[in-house]
């Protein structure tokens, strides 16, 4: 689903979309993108951040309630803080107008080379990664903590499985971009840290005395014990 008011470029971007075989809806304006992806369920989702009625970060927010689409968020504006607000309410990628559709299009196809969700089986918790009161189940794809289910957006879950596949590993800002978003993403490495920040948000986590995910003081993060 392409959200963008300006309908030349929702043109464009649908028409590569199309090309690469997807099937595309294209909207102009925030209200009538979030009935539509009530109604449509799309895997990926292009949103542009200033739409009438209902902005992009909005949108993303309301998205986040009901669907676990991929998020791809367009900006006009190069400020840091419209790509942190876009983040934060659970956009998986961004880009900064103008920009190349082929590198769009690359962005999308990484994404959905990502094991999608399999549901939860009687053999669910066979793998399953335990750090204290925290446990991962990469088969599933569910988190629990204190024994409770945690609601996280696939890009933080295939972030937290990226570290704690290696828990004694430190990796790097851009060992985990070429892990969760593919070798070929280009653009501003500190995303890595912006989903940091919601998956301590989700997970409790003090960045200062952290459970979960650690900091590692000139190389990037890993995965904490649960102590």
């Amino acid at each position: 689903m392409v959200v963008e008011d300006e309908t030349q470029l929702a043109g464009l971007i649908g028409s590569y979309l199309e090309r690469d075989g997807f099937e595309v809806a294209v909207v102009h304006d925030g209200l009538e993108a979030v009935e539509a992806a009530r109604a449509l369920d799309p895997d990926v989702v292009v949103l542009d951040l200033g739409l009438p009625r209902l902005d992009g970060v909005e949108v993303c927010r309301q998205l986040r309630t009901f669907s676990d689409a991929y998020v791809v968020m367009l900006t006009a504006r190069s400020e840091e803080i419209d790509t942190l607000i876009g983040l934060s309410v659970g956009a998986d990628d961004y880009l900064t107008k103008p920009f190349s559709p082929r590198i769009l299009m690359a962005r999308i196809q990484a994404m959905l080379r990502r094991p999608r969700p399999l549901g939860t089986s009687s053999d669910a918790l066979e793998g399953a990664r335990t750090f204290g009161a925290l446990i991962i189940d990469p088969l599933g794809r569910d988190v629990w903590l204190d024994g409770e289910p945690l609601a996280l957006t696939r890009t933080e879950f295939d972030l937290l499985a990226a570290l704690s596949e290696r828990p004694r590993m430190a990796f790097s800002r851009r060992q985990l971009i070429d892990a969760v978003w593919g070798p070929t993403w280009v653009g501003d490495e500190h995303l890595v840290d912006v989903h940091v920040g919601h998956l301590r948000r989700k997970l409790s986590d003090d960045a200062t005395h952290a459970r979960f995910i650690r900091t590692v003081r000139g190389v990037g993060y890993r995965m904490g014990t649960g102590q």
